[in-house]
């Protein structure tokens, strides 16, 4: 558990560093105390953790937010989003790009590589709020025919995926937000581009490879992939790129065919491809490479279809991977945003929208804590015991919840110790 423990001192350090916006000199609650409470939260998936905790404070003079998060007082819910609203978000990114690090000194990323030794990165938007009534500076809005207004916030996430691998690593989020001395409302797009640069250079050293819908296959994200030092696989569908579609028409693909069998089933995988045609119609397009994969089942009939653009060299040897890869996309939807909305974490949950950027920054918590349990996963034992002891997840942090609201911890061993060993002595 030494990773984890590590990762929430660092954490801590972090949230002692935010903008000290205490109000009044008699206030006892340090910025560590508040970012920590918050993340706790996320973390032990339990709204009324700090409650619990204050209880077990009041009886036995300490409780687990001291042991286990390091926190010396506990502060109110009112006033924790009092204190961080106002905080930007990305604070918090370098602990995510040290949770990756941690990971991978773990060997933790060695079943997320992928294409000799690359890494798969995820992107998407997902909308985590939306009110008629309740809004801040950073919701974006959409005008109605009937003249209603919604308010809402977005994200674009990323992720590391693989494909076979139920698993997947978050990475820092970037905000859809009004941008200053922008004229058009944020996008998706635009927020691509801010993420690739300000955190797609960081990770050029694990040759990442993008994957995305066909919202991203268009030249000017391809372009800021490769300036941010990754490479591309993205869905290209031919309704939206004509000039691909026009170079297919009647041209001579190359077809590779793969039968696979598993149990009481049998499919076969045809490949097509075509290299080196512009992605656009313009003299400074781009070059790529265009492959499909079609699935068919033991009837002959087909049962998936999709089409890929890609800047990695597409061969007979490489184009079933490379289609694997690039159907992975889909991990960032089942994986990451529905366990974040359905799993526990409660996305959608309005925790609190502040004036300011409280919505997003507990946004930003709630990721790093699901980032701190992949982790725990892929570098403690102890972690994958106590787990595997529940059965599911879920049953885990049912767990987790409970016997906190009643026993305090000295250390996270134990804790899990506990949970792993329904026979276990409490300390």
């Amino acid at each position: 558990m030494k990773t984890l423990e590590n990762l929430l001192t660092e954490l801590k350090e972090v949230c002692a560093g935010l903008v000290d916006r205490r109000r009044s000199a008699d206030c006892t609650y340090t910025m560590a105390d508040i970012g920590m409470a918050a993340f706790s939260l996320f973390f032990m998936q339990s709204p009324s953790f700090l409650a619990h905790q204050e209880v077990l404070a009041a009886g036995r003079g300490r409780s687990n937010c001291q042991t286990l998060f390091g926190m010396e007082k506990i502060p109110s819910d009112n006033h924790i989003r009092q204190m961080l609203d106002g905080a930007a978000p990305e604070v918090f990114d370098g602990l995510f790009l040290k949770a990756v690090a941690a990971a991978e000194a773990a060997d933790g990323l060695a079943a997320f590589r992928r294409l000799d030794g690359r890494v798969l990165v995820a992107l998407d938007g997902t909308e985590h709020f939306r009110s008629s009534k309740i809004h801040c500076p950073c919701c974006s809005r959409q005008q109605h025919s009937d003249g209603k207004v919604d308010f809402f916030h977005s994200f674009l996430g990323a992720t590391l995926v693989a494909p076979g691998h139920a698993r997947v690593l978050p990475l820092p989020p970037e905000f859809i937000t009004p941008q200053d001395g922008a004229e058009k409302q944020d996008c998706e797009r635009a927020a691509a581009k801010r993420w690739l640069t300000r955190v797609g250079t960081t990770l050029a050293p694990l040759r990442p490879v993008y994957l995305g819908d066909d919202l991203y296959a268009c030249q000017p994200i391809a372009e800021a992939i490769q300036a941010s030092g990754g490479s591309f696989i993205l869905t290209c569908k031919p309704s939206s790129h004509k000039t691909i579609t026009e170079y297919l028409d009647g041209a001579e693909l190359t077809e590779h065919r793969q039968v696979v069998h598993q149990p009481g089933k049998k499919s076969t995988f045809i490949y097509r491809w075509l290299n080196q045609i512009p992605l656009r119609d313009t003299k400074d397009a781009l070059i790529v490479n265009w492959l499909s994969v079609e699935i068919l089942n033991a009837k002959g009939r087909r049962t998936y279809h999709n089409s890929f653009v890609t800047d990695l060299p597409v061969t007979a040897e490489t184009v079933a991977e490379l289609a694997a890869c690039g159907r992975a996309r889909w991990k960032i939807e089942n994986e990451t945003f529905n366990v974040l909305k359905t799993g526990g974490y409660n996305l959608e949950h309005n925790f609190g929208h502040g004036k300011k950027t409280l919505a997003n920054l507990l946004v930003a918590l709630n990721l790093l804590a699901f980032s701190f349990h992949a982790v725990a996963h892929f570098t403690a034992l102890a972690w994958r015991n106590a787990v595997a002891a529940r059965g599911a997840s879920y049953r885990f942090f049912e767990h987790l919840r409970t016997i906190t609201a009643y026993i305090v911890f000295p250390t996270w061993a134990d804790l899990l110790a506990a949970i792993a060993d329904p026979k276990a002595r409490p300390p």
